[in-house]
């Protein structure tokens, strides 16, 4: 490949990177929520109501960073929502009360939910002949910020002694270390980002074309709801996303508590959630050629038998329990393009930008909630009742999808 091959896509480069680091940092947070139950001596509800605040941030921010990007442009957002989460994940260095680490957290999830809605946008523009390959390897190598994360928290929890003279050397060492790190990185990408990503866009691209006649109001995106097929596809996102989101919260604890694993062993099936993220791009193309709702219902149905094993099989050790994961991973991925792929050709064209971010405000939501409720429920009864309420989410996502299959 030639240098100009290689600039061609160093917008695409820059984009991933910033979005890889997002998921990093959100995915660091769960396998932590252990040594967090013990330094802070709280409960697992404190712990998920925490993540949800974070979860909260960013499903809030999704939509009017889209309207902010449209008046002072999108390389502006992109980049002050990556210096934003960098300030964040370096406040975290200090040892603090648990509320100032909770407000640190909310202070990353703003940052990091300033990115996918205006990246989508900005991707689009820049490559509109090669989008869907452009957004396809946006996703897939954010996605690996989840495989990624698990594997960085066992080596600053527990780094070999060469790594730990090094992190001594830094104030608030172990596992506050990690941050600092993500924290300089992400300072560091945003320059690069402003300095370098102006001047490889074409014309119009950071903020887009202007739209001819009135603009949408908020009873035009509410109206969408009118239509019962629009409204049942909502619901299986949203039960989709408060599945996923309180599984992906605390799996690494239920693995360890009970299911009985090592820490160690259960951060790496943690990892292993993500390792399948490669899912996405085939799950897609097979939509294309069968149709959206085949490839979803399989999508669904396949996370939830695998979330429902987990539950019932959780003492069956690390190589059942791992296939299960795997499983979930792929059911879970598979849904994702295919998602976003019918949300685009269900919503009227001149709704679309704004009815998309109503729904993913909507999604990550109930994504938001979920950690805080898993963590009042295991508080309460145990996880295995939690996590068999997040099956009982996914298999209603997977049984109302099946039904807009069959009455397509």
């Amino acid at each position: 490949m030639n240098l100009g091959r290689v600039r061609e896509y160093d917008v695409l480069a820059l984009t991933a990177l910033i979005w890889f680091l997002g998921k990093f940092v959100r995915y660091a947070f769960p396998p932590l929520f252990e040594p967090f139950r013990a330094n802070y001596g709280v409960s697992n509800a404190a712990v998920g109501a925490a993540f949800s605040g974070f979860m909260a941030v960013y499903a809030l921010m999704q939509f009017p960073s889209g309207a902010v990007a449209d008046r002072v442009g999108a390389v502006r957002v992109i980049t002050a929502g990556a210096a934003v989460a960098g300030v964040g994940s370096l406040a975290i260095l200090f040892d603090a009360p648990f509320a100032a680490l909770a407000a640190a957290m909310l202070v990353i999830g703003a940052g990091t939910g300033a990115h996918k809605t205006v990246a989508i946008r900005l991707l689009s523009r820049v490559y509109p002949v090669r989008t869907g390959r452009a957004l396809g390897a946006h996703d897939t190598f954010g996605a690996f910020g989840g495989v990624v994360a698990p594997a960085a928290v066992v080596l600053f929890v527990s780094a070999p002694p060469a790594l730990d003279a090094l992190l001594s050397r830094l104030p608030g060492a172990d596992w506050r270390a990690l941050f600092v790190v993500t924290g300089l990185v992400a300072l560091g990408l945003a320059a690069a980002f402003l300095v370098r990503v102006p001047g490889r866009l074409p014309d119009g691209a950071d903020r887009g074309p202007e739209r001819d006649g009135p603009k949408p109001s908020a009873r035009d995106y509410l109206a969408l709801f009118e239509d019962r097929r629009v409204a049942a596809f909502v619901l299986v996102t949203v039960a989709f996303s408060f599945a996923y989101n309180g599984t992906v919260a605390f799996l690494p604890l239920y693995l360890s508590e009970t299911a009985a694993l090592a820490t160690t062993t259960a951060s790496l099936l943690y990892s292993a959630l993500f390792a399948v993220t490669f899912v996405q791009l085939a799950s897609g193309d097979l939509s294309d050629r069968l149709g959206r709702f085949p490839v979803m219902v399989v999508a669904l149905g396949l996370a939830a038998a695998a979330l429902a094993g987990v539950v019932a099989l959780a003492g069956s050790g690390a190589v059942v329990l791992g296939g299960l994961v795997v499983a979930l991973g792929l059911g879970s991925h598979g849904f994702r393009p295919v998602r976003g792929a019918y949300l685009v050709e269900a919503l009227p064209e001149r709704l679309a930008g704004g009815g998309l971010g109503v729904v993913r405000t909507l999604l990550m939501g109930a994504g938001a909630l979920a950690p805080a409720v898993v963590g009042f429920v295991a508080d309460a009864v145990g996880f295995r009742p939690a996590f068999a309420l997040l099956a009982g989410s996914m298999g209603l996502a997977a049984v109302v999808a099946a039904g807009l299959w069959v009455t397509e």
